[in-house]
This record gives structure tokens, sequence and C-alpha cells, in this order.
């Protein structure tokens, strides 16, 4: 025998004793082993494991049994059947508590047990379940019903075919007198609805009048009386003499658990159903207001949560900003949900006063989330909200955790309500607020900061005239924050919410502070030479100085200039970022009162950041060095040389961000823009080029692509800071261009550089530029090409009277050229002002449907680019016209039209939005498509079927090869149905989404791709659909995992494939985060095959180390 084996054996040994602690800690010890990959039992010791756990069922002590419970629903393979016939007998068993544990136990079987089992459960409890006018047990119906419900919670993915016959028979079940029956049906609904939302679609309205029935269900109490309730309230607390026992106790009332029940039902159907909102709001919220008045402070809680859930169904997906581009139903959701909030608040007003914390807190969650929901619809109530809120900050009878969620509510409100809503009552709301400032509990005082703070910022901003005299108040919020600032004894929390509320205090309202300012100025400089809470002083520093009360900050900046220079030399990048704005923050302010010795001496450190190592820090320190530039132009002198070259060579890395290029402009501009410059324009400008003009002809690799682009615009931004010599720089631009010395590299800096100064440059050089742009396009060099096709256009665009009737000329008269000048003409209609271009809209739009049925597929492209630009002109009158071509009946003109459709969607807001609801938008604007979804999906979804009539094969010598002209437009279809997971998923039918996920995770190598992608997404977006089908899921992704590469295949195959089975366990380990998926037997029997495979035990591992598959991966296990 084995060791692990005689272990076992003991084990089961001293599961028999007279002992109970031996037997229960015998059992704990052997559920631990088994749980060890290294055990394995054979048949015989699993079947003596099971025997013995059977036995414990019928253990005289109680926590013996519940742990045999415990371990009886994890999965023992062939014993479930063993387990499945010992338990259904017990449910009829006498004892109460035996038939509890049969129901625990049979809940966690089911979700572990093969799907025969499951059925033969299902149907022994709908068979046993008798009608409910037939004679039955009420002990025996409610230990069904409540099974039923165990069975629904643990796997109710598995009951979708069985709840047609399930709902009509507990629906029946609630009508019968019998709270702990009605209780029991509402729980299993509340598991149908979360568990199987689509297959309880039809039993919907009779679940919600249930609901609605219940939700008020209290025979014992009279609400319809105020006064009678307040009388109850006083007698209530007032009352000292106990109840004689002949009166009723409220110990017998079990009419609260129906109640409760059924807000967790609703909540569960507000919460699996979005697409009946409106509904919800006629019929549900009016139903759950009324109860916010519940006497029963746990029901009271969750009709709160019911209705929070509305609320959050109801928040449109981006915001309320942005509720314009919403589809007409989410506008009316919140149309009806602001014709709710007088109602809302009416309700709370009492309840926001009420004795119990536990109701205040409910009040605070819900109106919390109604604001953010729709921000601004509390302004009209104000009174009753800071009355309420007052009240529970001056609470000093209860625990601090209200007054924090009274503080974090105010918080809230104050960033989302109008600064005018809380002019009348500050002097009520600001007392309690600073006296939780000097709270001695720290969480207290952090969070009345931060409310101080937002106060601040929201009743005084920076970018409006003041509508309210800060006199009155500033003393004491002032003094408040110093007492907290002086303290050296405090949690680092406080003390960083004291500089952060001190610095906005001193940005606002730093006028008002008088002789406070400058004792506050040198505690800012005190914190700042503080190692713990230097870098929030740094961003309190940055405030003050960007505030346009232009504080005098002379008495610290001599000695906070040295201080902030140290810091950029620390390893902190927070630090380093903060100090970089500060800096710059001083240098627009004071500009000319830095003292120029600190100055310098912060200069000094700024070369090393400007670097590639780091971009976001070196925009920083170049947007600093523009500041510096244009205010003390003399400090620079010593500088100038280490940093530009350091510059230029950033300028040089193909990585260079748009900001760091726009930062360099900036600085670049300075340097020559100054009186007397700081730098000579044509010495800045030979620098900038030397690159390009020093680069041998054949000597190594040569600049990246990007980099030229980056050299032009550096080359622009000093022609317009130097208008007049711009002529002068262009003209030597088109002689270098012309010049048959110059390399292509030089040719290419050249045409890029006109194509940004061209439109500066005078009629002059435009006219010799024509030439040479139209002879460069015949160049060798396709880089020189591009490049020309590109100036041209660009310039047109700044001189389209001259340029653009010879550029459709050109495009008439060269037909080799035709694609570099379309490109050209591309660049025109996008650069160039509409209204400068209608004038010509015709000509164009002549030309360009004349090439739609070009043989090259590149032409075609640009051209359905130039037509997309053309009709953004003058939509109204070119659109109509866009949409008669795609009824025309040449195929080539339907497809370039239909191309041109993605350039007339654009990232931002355009007139033509409105215009294009027939056409398609998913991922850029969504809102334009949502309404129109029920007729695009199902044609989506047919475009995702395998049509064999497109699969056809090539002989390719002695060789057969399959070739599938479907691929692209199925490839295409599941692309669209991604984006609209991502954009539209509201407006889903998650079911019938999946089945075509499903199908394609069976297709082709790169529809596989997108179909593991998809599935990794969904089981994040909405687990519940996809639980209910894992285990038809597993199957492909389980052969994916586990095919093999043929033997004498090239390198690609085996890369292909490694890659696949790699998207595919990204797939798995987003199922695995699902919570109830490991109790599939599909999913258990594939993850103890992955840990059973060397191979795929180590791809599972490092896909969880892999920060791209995503936060939520971490949690996923095996076990």
């Amino acid at each position: 025998m084995s060791t692990a084996a005689f272990h076992i054996a003991s084990l089961l040994e001293k599961m028999t004793s007279s002992d109970k602690d031996f037997r229960f800690m015998a059992t704990s010890d052997l559920m631990s082993e088994l749980q060890k990959d290294s055990i394995q039992l054979d048949e015989d010791s699993e079947r003596k494991v099971v025997k013995m756990l059977l036995r414990l069922l019928e253990d005289k002590n109680g926590e013996v049994q519940n742990l045999a419970v415990k371990w009886l629903g994890a999965p023992l393979g062939a014993f479930h059947a063993s387990l499945l016939h010992c338990l259904l007998p017990q449910l009829s068993s006498p004892r109460l508590a035996v038939r509890k544990r049969a129901v625990v136990a049979l809940g966690h079987l089911a979700a572990a047990c093969n799907t025969d089992l499951f059925v033969e459960l299902a149907d022994h409890l709908l068979d046993r379940l008798p009608g409910p006018r037939a004679p039955a047990s009420p002990a025996a119906i409610r230990t069904l019903i409540q099974c039923l419900g165990s069975v629904g919670r643990q796997a109710g993915h598995r009951l979708g075919a069985h709840v047609d016959r399930l709902v009509p028979l507990v629906e029946e079940f609630c009508h019968l007198d019998d709270d702990e029956l009605r209780e029991s049906c509402l729980q299993a609904f509340e598991a149908f609805l979360r568990k199987c939302p689509k297959e309880m679609g039809p039993h919907v309205p009779g679940v919600t009048s249930l609901c609605l029935e219940y939700l008020k269900h209290d025979p014992n109490y009279n609400y319809d009386s105020e006064e009678e309730e307040e009388q109850m309230e006083t007698e209530d607390s007032e009352c000292s003499e106990p109840e004689s026992e002949a009166e009723y106790s409220d110990d017998d009332d079990m009419s609260w658990k129906v109640r409760r029940a059924a807000a967790k039902c609703l909540a569960a159907l507000i919460g699996s159903r979005p697409d009946l909102l409106p509904n919800f709001h006629r019929t549900l919220a009016p139903a759950l207001i009324c109860r916010f008045k519940e006497r029963e402070e746990n029901v009271k809680a969750d009709i709160f949560g019911a209705y929070v859930v509305l609320l959050r169904q109801t928040r449109p997906p981006k915001g309320w900003l942005q509720a314009v581009e919403e589809p007409a139903q989410t506008g009316s959701n919140l149309h009806m949900l602001r014709a709710q909030v007088p109602v809302v608040v009416k309700a709370l007003q009492r309840q926001l006063r009420d004795r119990s914390i536990r109701c205040r807190q409910g009040c605070f969650s819900l109106l919390g989330e109604l604001a953010a929901v729709l921000p601004g619809s509390l302004a009209e109530h104000m009174p009753v909200l800071v009355a309420g809120t007052v009240f529970s900050l001056t609470d000093r009878t209860s625990s601090s955790t209200i007054r924090m969620d009274a503080l974090a509510f105010l918080q809230g409100l104050l960033g989302t309500e109008p600064a005018e809503a809380f002019h009348l009552h500050l002097p009520t709301l600001l007392p309690p607020v600073l006296a939780c400032v000097a709270d001695s509990f720290y969480k207290i005082a952090a969070e009345a900061l931060l409310v101080l703070q937002e106060l601040v910022r929201a009743l005084w901003p920076l970018d409006r005239p003041r509508t309210l005299d800060p006199e009155p108040y500033v003393g004491e919020m002032s003094t408040a924050t110093l007492a907290r600032l002086r303290a050296t004894d405090l949690d680092q929390e406080v003390k960083e919410r004291a500089i952060s509320c001190m610095g906005h205090l001193v940005g606002h309202l730093g006028d008002r502070l008088g002789d406070d300012l400058q004792p506050t100025l040198l505690l800012l400089l005190d914190r700042l030479r503080n190692e713990i809470t230097r870098l929030p002083a740094v961003k309190a520093l940055t405030l003050v100085a960007m505030s346009p009360l232009r504080l005098d900050l002379q008495p610290i900046l001599a000695e906070a200039l040295p201080i902030l220079a140290s810091f950029l030399r620390k390893n902190q990048r927070a630090l380093r970022l903060a100090t970089l704005a500060a800096l710059d923050a001083l240098a627009q302010s004071h500009g000319l009162s830095l003292p120029p010795a600190a100055v310098k001496a912060v200069l000094a450190e700024l070369p090393a950041l400007v670097s590639e190592r780091d971009m976001h820090v070196a925009q920083l320190a170049v947007d600093f060095l523009a500041t510096v530039t244009q205010a003390q132009p003399a400090s620079l002198a010593e500088v100038s040389g280490p940093v530009l070259s350091e510059l230029l060579r950033l300028l040089r890395s193909p990585l260079l961000p748009a900001g760091v290029l726009a930062a360099a402009e900036g600085f670049l501009q300075a340097l020559v823009g100054t009186r007397p410059p700081c730098m000579d324009y044509a010495e800045l400008i030979r620098l900038l080029t030397a690159p390009v003009y020093e680069q041998a002809a054949d000597g190594g690799p040569g600049l990246h692509k990007q980099v030229y682009h980056s050299l032009a615009r550096c080359v622009a931004a000093l022609s317009a800071a130097c208008p007049q010599e711009a002529a002068g720089t262009a003209s030597r631009l088109v002689c270098d261009a012309k010049s048959p010395r110059s390399s292509p590299a030089v040719k290419v800096l050249a045409f890029l550089s006109l194509a940004e100064v061209g439109q500066m440059a005078g009629p002059g050089p435009q006219r010799e530029l024509k030439s040479v742009l139209l002879e460069a396009l015949g160049s060798p060099s396709e880089d020189v090409r591009a490049a020309a096709s590109y100036a041209l256009g660009r310039v047109g665009a700044g001189n389209l009277p001259d340029f653009l009737p010879f550029l459709l000329a050109q495009i008439e008269a060269e037909p080799r050229r035709q694609y570099l000048l379309l490109h050209s003409l591309r660049e025109a209609l996008g650069a160039a002002q509409p209204d400068s271009l209608k004038p010509y809209a015709e000509d164009v739009w002549a030309l360009l449907f004349q090439r739609c049925e070009g043989a090259e597929e590149g032409t075609r492209g640009v051209v359905a680019e130039c037509i997309g630009k053309l009709v953004l002109v003058n939509p109204p009158f070119l659109l109509p016209r866009f949409r008669k071509q795609l009824a025309a009946g040449r195929p080539h003109t339907r497809s370039t039209v239909i191309t041109a459709v993605k350039f007339l969607i654009s990232d931002q807001p355009h007139p033509i939005d409105p215009l294009l609801k027939s056409f398609s938008a998913v991922h850029n604007k969504p809102s334009l498509v949502r309404d129109l979804l029920g007729d695009i999906l199902p044609l989506l979804y047919q475009e995702t079927k395998v049509r064999r009539d497109l699969i056809r094969e090539v002989e390719m010598g002695p060789f057969k090869h399959t070739v599938d002209d479907g691929l692209d437009v199925r490839k295409a279809a599941f692309e669209c149905m991604y984006s609209l997971l991502e954009s539209c998923l509201g407006q889903l039918d998650i079911c019938e989404f999946l089945n075509h996920v499903e199908d394609g995770l069976k297709d082709h190598y790169d529809i596989r791709m997108l179909t593991f992608i998809m599935l990794a997404r969904l089981a994040t977006l909405c687990p519940a659909p996809v639980l209910q089908r894992v285990d038809r899921l597993i199957e492909p992704l389980r052969a994916t995992c586990t095919a093999k590469v043929k033997a004498g295949s090239v390198k690609q195959e085996f890369e292909k494939q490694d890659e696949l089975k790699r998207s595919a366990m990204r797939a798995v380990a987003a199922l695995l985060t699902i919570p109830e998926v490991g109790k599939s037997p599909s999913m258990a029997d594939f993850s103890s095959q992955i840990r059973s495979n060397p191979e795929l035990t180590a791809l599972f591992e490092s896909i969880q180390k892999d920060p791209a598959s995503g936060p939520s991966m971490d949690s996923a296990e095996l076990s």
C-alpha cells in the first residue's frame, strides 16, 4: 500500500471514532488531502470515501453533518448517481434539518453532475410537485420548492429547458396562504431570472405581477394612516413597558421575508432584462418608490437596492453628456426618470432623518446614483437634501460610517449639481463640514477635506465671475485647513488632503486670505522640503501658480526653485512630471520675476530629460523650455546648446508622439521669435536638416520615414514664426528638390517641407513648384514620388483657383500617374476649406465617378476616399446623389461608394451625422445604427454562415488546394459583430449572438481567432448566457488546445497553431473567471486535462501572467 493510500485509510478509520472532534478533524483532513493533485484515488478507495461521507450525513453531531454535506457537492465522478439516489429520499425525511441539508447538497450536485442525472433530478422534482389544489403536506411542498431554488442558484443555467414546466407550477403555489412557501417561490423565480433570462421571457409578466403584489404584502400593518404611523413610532421610542403575551408580536410575522424576496426578485428582473426598461419605469418604478416607506429595515434596504439597479440600467452607455448620441429609447427612459425625481425626493425626505443608520445609508446611495445618472436633476430639491445631509453630519450618537457616507454623497452632489443651488444653503452646510475637518478620526477628516476642496472649486470657479461673496466663509475655511496643515502627527492621507485643499483654497480665493496668505505659502514651502509630502505640495504649488488671481509668490520663489530643480533628478516619475508642470506654471505666471540664478539651476537639469526614454517627461520639459525662452531668453544662453542637441536627437526618433512634436515646434518657434532671437533662423534650419543633407548616399541605414515628416513640420513651424524668411526657404527647397545632385532623402525632405511651407511661399515659388512636383512624380524612387504627390495636394489646398483645375487636367491627361495624382486630390480635398471647394464640386464629382470602374483596386480605394471627403463639403446636396449611385448596376461603382461611406464617418460630431442613419457606423458613431439593428442583424448573421457554393478546389500540380471565396466576407461579418459587442451590447440578443459565435469557433483560422476574443469579452460582459452553454463552448476550445500540427509542416503552420492555442487558452482563462463555471462537468474535465498535461499547464500559466490577457484573468483558477 502506498503512503497516500495508507494515510487515506487511517483517516477513514478516524471518521468512525466515537469522539465527534476526531470525526470532524478526520473529515476535514481527508477533504484537504483529496484537493491535492498528487492524490489519485483508485475505484475502491473512492467507493469507501463516498460511503463514509454518506454515513456521516446521519451523524449525531451537526457540524460533522454540515461538513459532509459541503463535500458531497464536490465532483466525485462515478458516484454522482449513487449520491443522487441517496439524497432524493432525504427530501421526505421527517426531520427538518435533514431536509434542509439534502436541499443544499442537491443544489451543489446539480451543478456538478452530468446532463442525464440533471434531467433525472429535474424530472423527479417536477413529478413530485402536486397540483396546488391536490392534497399534500405543506412541509413537503416547501422542501421541493426550496430544492428548486437551490438548484436554480447553483445550476440555474442548466434549467432553461425545464423553465416552461416549472414556472406555472411555482406561480400557482405563490397563491397559497403560506408566507414561507411564498418566500421560497419568489427566491426560485429570482434564481431563474438571473441564470436563464431568455427562457424566462414569456413568464416575465406573470412574475412581475406576483412581485408587485407581494412587495406590499404586510397584512399586520396599516400604512394608510400617517398619523397612526407617527404615533406608533413615538410609542415605540418612549414606551418602556413590555407588551403582554396576549398581544401580537412581530416575531410571529413572516410577511417581511416575502416582501424582501419580492424586492430581490424585482432587482434580478431589472438586471437581467435591460430591453424592458421603458416598461419597468412605467410599472416597477412607482411601486418601488411607494414602498420606500417600508417599516422593516432589511426589506427597505433591498427595495432601495432594486431601485438602484433600475438607475444603473438607465444610465446611458457613455454618460449623460453624450445622451444626444443615444437612441430614442434611452432618451425616453431618462425623460421618465426625470419625472420620477420629485416623487423619489419626497418619499426619501423622512427617511433621511430616520434613526436607522442603514436606512440613511441606503438613501445616500440611491440619491448619489440618481445624481450620477441625471446630473442637475436634484438642484431644485436642495433644501431637503441639505437638511438630510446635515442631520447625518451632526449625528454624534451613531457610528462614523454614516458621516463618511454623508460626506461622500455631498462631494458627489457638488460635482453634478449647479453651484447656484448651494449658495443659499452654505451657511447651514459649511459648519458641520468644518467640524468634520477637525474630527479626531482620520477617515472622516480626510473625507471632509475632500468635500471642502470640492466646495471651493465648485462655488468659486476660476473660469467664471464670482456670483457668491466668499468673505463670510473664507476665514473659517482657511483656519480649519491651516490647523490640519500645521499638525505633524497626522495620518498620511489627512496630510495630503490638507495640502491639496489648501492649494485649491489659495488658488481660488487667495486674494481674500489677507494676512494668512504669506504664512500659508511658507507652510507649503515647508511641506515641499518634506519627502513624504513633497508630491502633493508640488501639485498644490501648481494650482497656486496657474491661478488667474496672479498672487505674489516672491516670498517663496527663490527657495522653491532649487528644491524643484533637485526633484528633476529623482527616480520617482510622478514627482518629475508634477515638478515640470509646476515649473511651467510658474514660468507662465511669474516668468519675468523668477530669479535668474534659480532658473539656470533648473535649466541645467533639463538636457537629461529631453530623451526618448520617457516621451511624456520629454514633452513637459520641452514645453517648459518654450515658456522660459519667451519669458527669460537670456537665461537660456548657457544651456541652449546641450538642450538643442538632445532635442534634435529626439526628433530623429521614429516613435515621436504628436504631443512631443508639437512641443518641439513651440520651442523652436520661441527660439527664433524672441527679440533679439536666441538663435539665428538659418543656423537652426541648418541644424534641423543636417541629418538628411549629411547622410551619405549609400552609407548604412537611412532615417525612418516618420523622421522626415517630423523635420518637415519643424521647418514649417520656423517659417511660420519668421514669415519674412518663408519665400526664401521655399525657393531653397525648390532648388534642392529639382537639383540632379540631391539624394532621394534630400528630395523627400524638401517635398514634405514644401507641403507645409508652400502655402506661405507666395506666387513666384509656387509657379515653379508645379513643374518640379510633376517631374518628381516620375522619379524612380517610390518615396520621392509619394512625397511629391503629398506636397502637390497640400500646396494646392492653399491656392485652389490655380492648382485644382491644373490637377484635374493632369488626372485626365496622365493615366499612368493617375494613382499619385488622385492621392494629391485626396490631400487637397482634406486640407482645403469646404466653402472654397464648392465651386469645383461638380467637376471633381464627375471625374471621380468616371474612375469608379477602374481595374486597379488600389486606385478605386483612393477614389472612394476622395468621394467621401467631397460629400462632406456639401452633404445635403451631394448625399442624395451619392445614395442613388448605390442602385447603379455596375458592381465596382457600388463597391467604391460603399467604401466611401467609411470616410463620411468621423470620430467627432459633424453636420452630416443626422443624414447618415441609413449607413453603418458601428465603431465610430454607434448612435447612427442602434435604432436600425432590428433590420441589420439578420443580414449580418446570414453572412457569418459558410457558403458551400463559394468553396472551390484549385489543382496545383499533383495537389488539390481548397479556396473559400466567402472567407473575407465572413471575417468582415465577425469583425462587425465584435464592434457591436463593444458599442451596442444593450440592443443585442446575446443568446442569438452566441449561436453564431459558437459556429465561428469551428471555422477558419482567422475567424476562430476573432471568436476566441469575442468569447473572452462575452465572459466578462454577460457571464450568465455564456454559462448556460459552456458545455458546448468547451469542446471547440479543447479541440484547438489539443490539436497537433502534421509532421513535416512548414514553420508558419507551427506558429499559426501556437497562436491559435494561445488565443483559445485566453478564452478558457476568461471563462474560468465566471464564478460558477468550475461546477460544469465539461469545464471540470477540461481543467483536469490542462493540469495533467505539462504543455497545456505551462501555456495556461503564461496566459495568467500575461498583462495583455486583462486584469480579469487574475482570478482564473483551474482547481
